[in-house]
């Protein structure tokens, strides 16, 4: 795919982080930008700073994301692009103990399902209205429509204690890309997903400046670059999924070689 003024997007998770940084690449590229996400007051913010749309959306609401869809394309028509940044975590191992008492502790069910409907079923509705929507648009030379990608994680692979929920959660992000490249085969439309080890982010919640030894040691453990990832890493490989047409169905691990531990 060919990104330039012609080309709308919509990214979910947009206000920070990766989902930032590849809004900005692809404003770069001539792109016309919607960004989805529930903080209205840094999503403002970064729409400002970048030259986005802001659209404030949950995407565990289905009419929250209709809405969203519909402000992005009566400002800059239908998307060609989907990037799917939203997500999150609780973390609990499925049963732990309190560590004065003894006493077990059950990881509850409501915080696994509430991980799988944030990131999980998050992206999968985000998906399913915007190739609905790309099915009008004209296809390109290739007979393409559009182009997704979607954020897992390295936790898809190899989980760590007290992940369960965002290991399952993640791990079926991994699992339905190959299902969905081949249900919208027929349309033209192209989805892969990248799984990042650990990224300098937002999420991370300032570690750097709070826990810098933490952060030296989650640096170090990175076999090669000795670093965490940066975000405009995961916009490069975003964009590279975005404009290939022959890359498909593919999870891609971007992590400089990190394999995680248990803990």
């Amino acid at each position: 795919m060919k990104i330039d003024s012609s080309v709308s997007a919509v990214i979910t998770g947009g206000a920070s982080g990766l989902g930032r940084a590849t809004a900005e690449a692809l404003i770069a590229l001539g792109a016309k930008v919607a960004l989805f996400d529930k903080n209205p007051e840094v999503g403002q913010a970064t729409a400002a700073e970048i030259g986005a749309l802001f659209c404030e959306v949950d995407v565990m609401d289905d009419a929250s994301v209709d809405a969203g869809f519909a402000k992005a394309r009566a400002a800059h028509g239908q998307e060609r692009i989907l990037v799917n940044c939203a997500g999150g975590g609780r973390g609990g191992k499925t049963i732990g103990r309190d560590k004065q008492t003894g006493e077990v502790i059950q990881f509850k069910a409501s915080d696994f399902e509430w991980v799988l409907a944030l990131n999980t079923v998050g992206t999968f509705r985000c998906i399913v209205k915007s190739a609905a929507g790309m099915t009008t648009l004209e296809p390109n030379e290739d007979g393409e429509r559009g182009a997704i990608v979607n954020t897992g994680s390295v936790a898809a692979e190899e989980g760590q204690v007290g992940q369960v929920a965002y290991a399952a959660a993640k791990a079926a992000i991994k699992g339905m890309t190959i299902v969905i490249a081949r249900d919208l085969s027929n349309e033209g439309i192209r989805i892969n997903t990248i799984l990042p080890g650990i990224m300098d982010t937002p999420m991370l919640g300032g570690l750097k400046t709070r826990a810098p030894a933490v952060f030296d040691g989650l640096s170090k453990s990175v076999p090669f670059p000795r670093r965490l990832g940066n975000a405009s890493e995961y916009a490069d490989l975003a964009l590279t999924m975005l404009r290939n047409g022959y890359l498909n169905g593919e999870t891609v691990r971007l992590d400089g070689a990190i394999r995680m531990a248990p803990r």
